[in-house]
């Protein structure tokens, strides 16, 4: 790219940026689609405002780019509201008719004897090595604006994308406001039909947006995250493409950014695939020692003896031979058991524990019974369930929604009820 590389990178940035910023709108109102079925649909455009002016100038085939695009979003809404085609239906009978006709007058600009018709396929994955000056002047202009608009439109969009009906109800102007969006969508997925193409325009959209909802609930810190993706992918992509002229910048775009977002998928902190799995797990052995809790307090309240072997445990058919013996090893280790020679008893941590366990699966049965109207030998299996997720914030409600009982459905004594009432 020579000395225009700079400026192809920082227009390029801008292109992700934008592209992006919207997105995390398109992401929340959960039209994923729709960026990408307005991506294929500005090909068409593109090819006919050639044909019609002879010229690959961008700022005559971005108009037209614009132009499919909206005729792409409005053929959806018209399919949708005019027949029983479900919306996800027709963006994928647009997509496919917008981007066969884009086909059909490519290959015929291509076997026909149009000049300067060399380089118009680079729309198709984009080529960033394609971009003049004044290309990059039109997509900085665009995407500044575009993010621009976002700011001064910022509190109508947040409300609309989260909640449309409750911001239709308190006035505000719904149809302007999903007008702006839709004019977002198109003017961002447009600016980029050159450095990244029309096929995977829509990857940058959409995983950026993805990508952040992994680290955050917060719009405003979404719309700042994604952005930065958009960014980074964008330059890195664009960097790798001007290494060989020969080389798309689209593919390689998608392919970075497909990479952070499948890194991000996996490691990010609290909703990652990795720390999700961790959680799962955890609370997997925390339901399989608490149930241990409960059959050691089971037994005590049956047999009255404080330790018991292994044999008696494995009788209970709660638990696997080599389960049990990480179980029992594991808890003894925590301070919740102890062992005298071959057998095991509850330590005076271990008999508290054990106590709330079963104070709060008998307080759930007992709830289930008299506010659910449950019969009482259908309620065990469900407090089996919620006993290991209830707080003490909860028990504390249960307890005075129940004026702190002391039986179950099943007559049995709630332990530790008295203590509560201190």
């Amino acid at each position: 790219m020579g000395g225009n590389f700079t400026w192809v990178m920082i227009g390029c940035a801008l292109i992700g940026a934008g592209a992006s910023a919207v997105g995390v709108f398109s992401f929340l109102r959960k039209q994923a689609l729709v960026g990408d079925a307005v991506a294929h649909a500005l090909l068409p455009g593109v090819v006919l405002a050639f044909m019609f002016t002879g010229q690959k100038d961008i700022w005559i085939l971005f108009p037209g780019a614009f132009v499919a695009g909206w005729l792409g979003l409005l053929s959806i809404d018209i399919i949708s509201k005019n027949s029983k085609i479900k919306p996800d239906t027709a963006i994928a009978i647009v997509l496919t008719v917008f981007f066969a006709i884009g086909i059909v007058l490519l290959t015929h600009v291509q076997q026909s004897n149009y000049g300067n018709q060399s380089g118009l396929e680079a729309f198709l994955f984009g080529k960033a090595a394609a971009m003049l000056p004044a290309d990059i002047t039109l997509f900085v202009a665009v995407d500044a604006a575009l993010i621009l608009l976002i700011l001064l439109t910022y509190r109508y969009l947040k409300l609309y994308s989260f909640d449309p009906d409750f911001a239709k109800a308190i006035g505000l102007p719904v149809k302007g406001i999903q007008f702006i969006l839709s004019s977002l969508t198109v003017l961002a997925v447009a600016s980029g039909i050159q450095a990244v193409g029309v096929v995977l325009m829509a990857a940058l959209i959409i995983t950026p947006a993805a990508a952040a909802r992994f680290f955050t609930g917060r719009l405003s810190h979404m719309i700042i995250l994604a952005m930065i993706i958009g960014i980074v992918s964008s330059l890195i992509g664009v960097y790798i493409s001007s290494l060989a002229l020969s080389m798309p910048t689209g593919p390689w775009i998608v392919m970075v950014l497909s990479i952070i977002a499948i890194m991000t998928f996996i490691f990010a902190p609290g909703k990652g695939m990795l720390q999700r799995s961790r959680k799962r797990k955890a609370h997997q052995q925390k339901v399989r020692r608490e149930n241990l809790l409960k059959l050691f307090y089971a037994l005590g309240e049956n047999n009255k003896e404080e330790f018991y072997s292994r044999p008696q445990l494995l009788r209970s058919r709660r638990f696997q031979g080599r389960e049990l013996e990480f179980l029992l090893s594991r808890m003894t280790a925590r301070g919740l058991l102890l062992r005298k020679e071959n057998r095991y008893g509850l330590t005076a941590t271990g008999k508290s524990e054990a106590t709330r366990v079963v104070r709060l699966h008998r307080l759930w049965e007992l709830y289930l019974n008299e506010r659910m109207n449950i019969a009482p030998d259908h309620v065990h299996h469900d407090a089996e369930a919620i006993e290991h997720i209830i707080t003490p914030e909860l028990e504390r409600e249960l307890l005075k929604d129940l004026d702190y009982p002391e039986l179950d459905p099943h007559r049995s004594e709630i332990p530790g009820i008295k203590d509560m009432q201190r």
